[in-house]
């Protein structure tokens, strides 16, 4: 597929927590795992619209790294429903010029996720239509620990210096390193927290939430979040004239 420019008030990169599967599940008395079979198709839906529309970026939260405390029957299915969708999805991003990209500490998954992760990313590598990044097992906490731990041992290297050290490096070692900021984060479901989710990240990100259970989020929900993106005025800590004027600098 061919890179599509972005269109005006359209964010560049979009990062989501699909939340809601299991409450929507548990409404029409089924089992939770019932909800995050549910949620795949809406995945889908989501991935093709995002890229349709133009966006350069769109992360997902899958799984975090706090879910591992969640019943043991319900994470097996949401491993099993990973390696479902990478094995029925991967060939079609491919199709569409999609890359893939899976950030967080995939070493904790099981070696047949590990080499679906693999051979999906590779498949998809050199692909550049919209990039795809899913975080599994994921903690946001985590990824500034790890890039701090990169950063400090490149200075026992005597790489570099402790005064060489800024927000740039650190960023650098992220594990969405060479991606732009997000510019738009949607929750669904309800809540209204980020949950550990691209801490750093978030930083200047405009916070949207609604209601709608990730199963029931479709395309049109997708375009109000896009609509309410559009609407509004980001300062990156300047004033609301000078963004008007055009001598602000922004992210």
């Amino acid at each position: 597929m061919a890179d599509i420019a972005p269109s005006a008030g359209l964010p560049r990169h979009v990062a989501i927590i699909m939340d809601g599967n299991g409450r929507w599940a548990k409404q029409r008395l089924l089992p939770r795992t019932a909800g995050h079979a549910a949620g795949i198709n809406v995945v889908r839906r989501v991935v093709r619209y995002c890229a349709d529309k133009g966006v350069e970026v769109l992360t997902l939260f899958a799984f975090s790294s706090e879910n591992w405390r969640r019943p043991a029957d319900e994470v097996s299915v949401l491993m099993d429903l990973f390696v479902e969708a990478l094995a029925r999805e991967t060939r079609q991003m491919h199709e569409q010029g999609i890359r893939l990209r899976i950030i967080g500490d995939t070493e904790a998954f099981d070696g047949r996720l590990r080499r679906r992760i693999a051979e999906s990313e590779a498949l998809t590598a050199g692909n550049t239509g919209m990039t795809l990044m899913v975080a599994g097992n994921y903690g946001g906490r985590r990824d500034v620990v790890r890039a701090a731990q990169r950063v400090a041992e490149a200075v026992q290297r005597g790489e570099l210096a402790p005064a060489d050290i800024d927000e740039r490096l650190i960023e650098a070692n992220l594990s969405t390193a060479n991606m732009p900021e997000p510019d738009l984060f949607i929750r669904t479901g309800g809540e209204r927290r980020i949950s550990n989710f691209l801490l750093w990240q978030l930083a200047y990100t405009e916070l949207y939430f609604t209601e709608t259970l990730w199963p029931d989020f479709d395309e049109s929900q997708l375009e109000l979040a896009f609509q309410d993106f559009a609407s509004r005025e980001r300062r990156f800590g300047c004033t609301g004239e000078q963004i008007q004027a055009g001598s602000a600098v922004g992210r």
